[in-house]
């Protein structure tokens, strides 16, 4: 009887509504919050690597983001693909990106998916939510291939993958033109503010809008992927080197961005680390932005919020490919492990994650290894929904908010340009291998062990040839299960 009073309020199916209804009570939380299902908000950063975060990283300035993953479940072990898109299709279909082939595995403007895969934004639309993304979209850059045709009600960014941060369009060719709102491609791209502010903008709109339906809100930022310009109020030009002080960017003291009251930006010497600092620290106040909008709207409390990176640092980057596009060099904070973005070693696919629901995701840190494609298994969980079909992920709920164990898995990840690069994770076990052609015996590989060797300095596979042997099949299983 409850249940189907609340019903015209929530705007939810009796088995959405019951569903969390139990979660609620099995959580433990307040009348208030058991009267009502969470808005989700997933919220993915670009090219932020495991160290450009201050929970990880006492270097960097980013309180708003570490304030948020101290009140929830800090992921120690959050993975992800080694690149944008790949990661995004295991994002929204809880399936390996190798499942679908070509543009799926690595960055492209080609459609990643085939029209009628079914999404995270299906899933949540058939349970009642209002579905909208704002920002970076990159799994098909042409709006018949766009959010709209894959469970989103509204969208708004770019169809394509980087842009420039100020005048918004995509390199030269024929995805440059990509700033749209539901799949209509804007002319005047909204000119001279910077992506993150009018992604931050539209979001905070949605938050405010009325609605009877709960929301899930997926905001895949931009930042902090190159190019890098923090030019603050100087709107006029962009960041560049002071040519009386070429260690300093111009205006450097007046842009906000670079400054922060504990100092940290400035205390860093080096002048391309402190320009992704300052983009950190942007990204940072947008996060905070969203958050204060679910404040004033007294969301908060019914609101679950999920951050990731989408894969590891960019680290060097030779510049030109946009407008105002500056050479970078070892321009992220160091990694305390081996790899970065592109790679399947743990810099490449380890990077900074949390879960916050108060009151429900209690302080903690969750040791267990979560990956991308687990985050819609997770949701069906919550939702009380079927599964996405062909899924690889599992439910980590229950590790989220009571520390549970996770059901043994794999972990797997593909990745190829030129040299193919391969892995698979087996509890602390992991396989890597780095070139051309299928790695078709087991001699192939190369063998870590996680728990005794995280940064991968120590080649083990002579010394354990039965743990290869067995890890080798295991990835013999999942390619069988990889488009052709």
């Amino acid at each position: 009887m409850i249940i189907r009073a609340l019903l015209p309020i929530w705007g939810l199916p009796t088995w959405a509504a019951a569903s969390f209804l139990l979660l609620a009570s099995s959580c433990g939380t307040s009348p208030e919050a058991q009267r009502r299902p969470p808005n989700v908000v997933f919220l993915v950063s670009d090219d932020q690597g495991w160290a450009d975060i201050g929970c990880n990283n006492p270097r960097v300035w980013s309180p708003n983001l570490d304030r948020l993953a101290a009140e929830g479940a800090l992921l120690r072990q959050n993975y992800v693909m080694p690149q944008c898109t790949p990661t995004r299709v295991a994002l929204l279909t809880g399936r390996y990106p190798g499942r679908f082939g070509g543009a799926a595995l690595e960055a492209s403007n080609d459609p990643a998916l085939p029209k009628g895969t079914p999404t995270l934004a299906d899933l949540f639309r058939a349970a009642g939510y209002a579905t909208f993304l704002c920002g970076k979209w990159h799994l098909g850059s042409t709006p018949e291939f766009g959010p709209g045709q894959f469970g989103f009600d509204h969208s708004y960014g770019s169809l394509a993958g980087a842009v420039g941060m100020y005048d918004h369009r995509y390199r030269k060719g024929p995805y440059a033109l990509t700033w749209h709102r539901d799949g209509e491609l804007l002319e005047d791209r909204e000119d001279g503010v910077h992506a993150t502010d009018l992604v931050t903008r539209e979001a905070v709109r949605i938050i405010e809008a009325e609605r009877t339906q709960p929301l899930l809100l997926y905001v895949p930022f931009h930042s902090v992927h190159t190019p890098l310009d923090e030019r603050g109020r100087f709107v006029q030009r962009p960041t560049q080197r002071d040519p009386s002080n070429p260690e300093r960017w111009l205006d450097e003291d007046r842009i906000e961005w670079f400054h922060d009251p504990e100092g940290r930006i400035q205390a860093e010497p080096d002048p391309e680390k402190r320009l992704l600092l300052a983009a950190v620290h942007h990204l940072d106040s947008a996060v905070g932005e969203i958050v204060a909008a679910l404040d004033r709207t007294g969301k908060r409390a019914d609101t679950l919020i999920v951050f990731t990176s989408d894969n590891g640092p960019q680290g060097n980057w030779p510049g030109n490919a946009y407008p105002d596009d500056l050479k970078l060099t070892d321009f992220n904070q160091p990694l305390p492990m081996r790899g970065k973005k592109l790679d399947v070693w743990e810099g490449g696919i380890h990077v900074p994650g949390f879960v916050n629901w108060p009151g429900v995701v209690r302080p903690r840190e969750v040791d267990a290894p979560v990956h991308a494609v687990d985050w819609a298994p997770t949701f069906a969980a919550l939702l009380g929904a079927p599964a996405l079909p062909l899924g690889d992920g599992v439910d980590v709920w229950s590790s989220l908010v009571a520390g549970a164990p996770l059901p043994p898995r794999d972990l797997y990840w593909t990745w190829s340009r030129r040299t193919n690069r391969w892995a698979l994770r087996s509890g602390d076990w992991k396989i890597v291998r780095y070139g051309v052609g299928e790695p078709a015996e087991p001699g192939a590989w190369s063998l870590f062990d996680l728990r005794a060797d995280p940064k991968e300095e120590r080649d083990v596979a002579a010394q354990h040839p039965d743990v290869v042997a067995d890890l080798h099949a295991r990835f013999l299983a999942q390619r069988r299960r990889d488009a052709k």
